[in-house]
């Protein structure tokens, strides 16, 4: 028999990141989960206990990898790595920067904010976009029916919310809603018309949400 679709697929963002420094640190490698952000990610898998997981995807940045491994473990199922869940690329790396007003505080950072609804600084929004969809695409016909997991990072899920809101992609990122650990789910619908969002969102959760206040979030752009 062939792949039967699944039914839902959520996309889980990672703990909290051990960051004292409070670096952005984007796609720089050797940021992992604190003890916090390893506690957060079990809450998270523990809430889904009960729902039928049959796949499980994870961006390669070790953040994510690490909060995948919870639900590895507790469906008993490999991960998938795939790139186009990763984090996109950013001018801001290595830095402490605070996104707002101050950012023209530091002539050296101008070139790079002339055009926040691309955004200048980084990776495309519509390249984000389009690259979480297509696996989502991927991972939706490649189902053995039920439900998918999907590790990833702040903008790119984000980016998927607002794609398929029909909102526009460029917006503050100091008023995303995708907490540490949060899970916004999704369900496809083919039937829609050619040149619509095939997806709508179906759910937001903060599993970990009692975790949130003892957490530091400074590591996404």
């Amino acid at each position: 028999m062939g792949a039967v679709a699944a039914t839902l697929i959520h996309l889980v963002r990672h703990g909290e990141v051990h960051n004292p420094d409070g670096i952005l640190y984007g796609r720089i490698p050797g940021f992992h989960l604190s003890e916090l952000g390893h506690r957060m990610a079990i809450a998270t898998a523990e809430h889904f206990a009960d729902r039928p997981i049959t796949a499980l995807y994870a961006s390669p940045l070790e953040r994510a990898q690490e909060s995948a491994k919870d639900w590895s473990e507790r469906f008993s199922l490999d991960i998938a790595t795939d790139d186009r869940l990763i984090e996109p690329h950013n001018m801001f790396e290595g830095g402490v920067v605070e996104f707002g007003p101050s950012l023209l505080l530091h002539p050296r950072t101008w070139p790079w904010i002339i055009n926040p609804r691309k955004p200048s600084w980084g990776e495309a929004f519509t390249e984000v976009a389009a690259r979480m969809i297509a696996v989502m695409d991927d991972a939706w016909d490649a189902a053995e029916g039920g439900e998918v997991v999907m590790v990833s990072h702040q903008m790119p899920i984000v980016m998927v919310q607002r794609a398929v809101a029909g909102k526009k992609l460029w917006h503050d990122p100091r008023k995303r809603r995708c907490s540490l650990s949060s899970v916004t789910t999704f369900e496809r619908d083919d039937e829609v018309e050619r040149g619509r969002p095939r997806y709508r969102e179906v759910a937001y959760r903060e599993p970990a949400g009692s975790l949130l206040k003892a957490a530091v979030d400074t590591g996404a752009v």
